[in-house]
């Protein structure tokens, strides 16, 4: 895919030797993850108990980690087959039985979205809709590269972020296009074939959403998408005037499409969404906002947010994904959230990439211009003090956080140590 592998952000301290399963799904040297589960038999009848199903999935978990660390060591080929039904295949119906009494994330709501009759605190029923999607150029390096980051932004949301700067699709439930698992494969299999380098998987979040992508993504090692597919998929495409011509051999690999997906979320999921990601997700981008007080609950109306978190980024390191971690620097909040968000970085995954952002401005219930304001999130209607961010800075250099190469390369304010 033009060389992303051999871009010199790779050599940055901070990056090299990083990553390696993603860079070489990205220049389809491998295949993705969910290729591998394709090509494993799911080992049960996918009409059996949910219970009956959780247990296949955790035996078909070790028979994918073996052909993993076979194919990274150059020992085993991908099989040419599609197994059927696969493990991707009890993937996606795991997440349609779970939708049944949702449990994607950590509210653990258990309401039956695919009835709609009651919602929990996504405000959803069975319906996805996608705000819009495209070639990202605002992403960090390692995801935008030269081609951009193939973006697809879904609506709704399960924090209630005060000040968050996607606040009118996050908020609207109602936003963008309501879409079908084929319509949003439709628009995965385009940005990948105008050569974008992955699959990002937004919002909003997407969490709330696990059903349809991973439905979608079990319809792609076979997909080739129909006029109506297309047609489908075009009316939430912002840059459809403006994209890359590639070719479609460039999104294969070994005769089948081919893409690294990035999990890119608040991190707020449940153990049962992790287990279903883990065998999907080639690399991961997750935010992690707050520290452990009561910021989270007072600005995001959401509990149980730092030991969810925490949690879920101890598996990440205890799986040995790719991934890279957001924090953002928030007016007013570096002693709270900031000094301990990394505090605990270093602690409990040192290497890790740090992208700590300085783009904070007030949005949405923040925003005194906007009619949505509030006025007890007075306190954060300003953009973080110069001493703020370099306060932020100073600390994760002190703490020897990776944080330079992601951080000062879409540094806003221009600060840096």
């Amino acid at each position: 895919m033009g060389g992303f592998d051999n871009l010199d952000f790779w050599r940055d301290a901070d990056l090299r030797g990083r990553m390696d399963w993603y860079r070489a799904v990205a220049e389809n040297r491998l295949a993705a993850k969910f290729r591998l589960c394709a090509s494993l038999p799911a080992g049960i009848g996918l009409e059996a108990p949910e219970e009956e199903l959780w247990r296949a999935l955790d035996a078909g978990t070790v028979a994918f980690l073996a052909l993993q660390s076979q194919i990274r060591a150059g020992a085993v080929r991908l099989p040419a087959h599609f197994a059927a039904p696969s493990l991707l295949d009890l993937c996606a119906e795991l997440g349609r039985r779970m939708l049944a009494h949702c449990n994607f994330c950590r509210w653990d709501c258990r309401v039956d979205r695919s009835r709609g009759t009651k919602l929990g605190a996504c405000k959803l029923g069975a319906e996805t809709r996608v705000s819009s999607y495209f070639h990202h150029g605002g992403e960090e390096l390692v995801y935008r590269g030269t081609h951009g980051s193939g973006t697809i932004f879904f609506t709704s949301c399960n924090m209630r972020c005060a000040f968050c700067q996607n606040g009118d699709i996050s908020t609207d439930r109602l936003n963008g296009e309501a879409v079908s698992a084929r319509a949003l494969a439709a628009m995965a299999w385009i940005l990948r074939v105008e050569g974008c380098h992955n699959i990002n998987w937004v919002g909003g979040d997407p969490t709330i959403h696990l059903h349809t992508i991973l439905e979608s993504i079990a319809l792609l090692p076979r997909f080739v998408p129909t006029e109506r597919d297309l047609a489908a998929a075009l009316p939430a495409k912002a840059d459809w005037r403006s994209a890359f011509a590639a070719e479609r051999s460039a999104a294969e690999h070994a005769g089948a499409f081919n893409a690294p997906m990035l999990w890119n979320s608040n991190f707020f999921m449940s153990d049962e969404a992790m287990k279903l990601l883990r065998l999907t997700m080639d690399v991961w981008l997750p935010d992690f906002k707050f520290g452990p007080g009561r910021c989270a609950i007072e600005l995001a109306r959401t509990g149980w947010y730092w030991d969810t978190v925490t949690a879920n980024l101890r598996r990440l390191e205890e799986w040995g994904e790719d991934f890279t971690i957001r924090h953002l620097v928030m007016p007013g909040h570096v002693e709270c959230c900031t000094v301990p968000v990394l505090d605990w970085i270093a602690e409990c995954m040192p290497d890790a990439p740090v992208n700590l952002m300085d783009q904070y401005h007030p949005d949405n219930y923040c925003d005194p211009g906007n009619p949505k304001f509030m006025a007890r999130y007075e306190p954060l209607a300003r953009r973080p003090r110069r001493e703020e961010i370099l306060a932020a800075f100073r600390h994760a250099k002190r703490r020897g956080i990776r944080f330079e190469s992601l951080s000062y390369e879409r540094n806003r304010t221009g600060l840096h140590l």
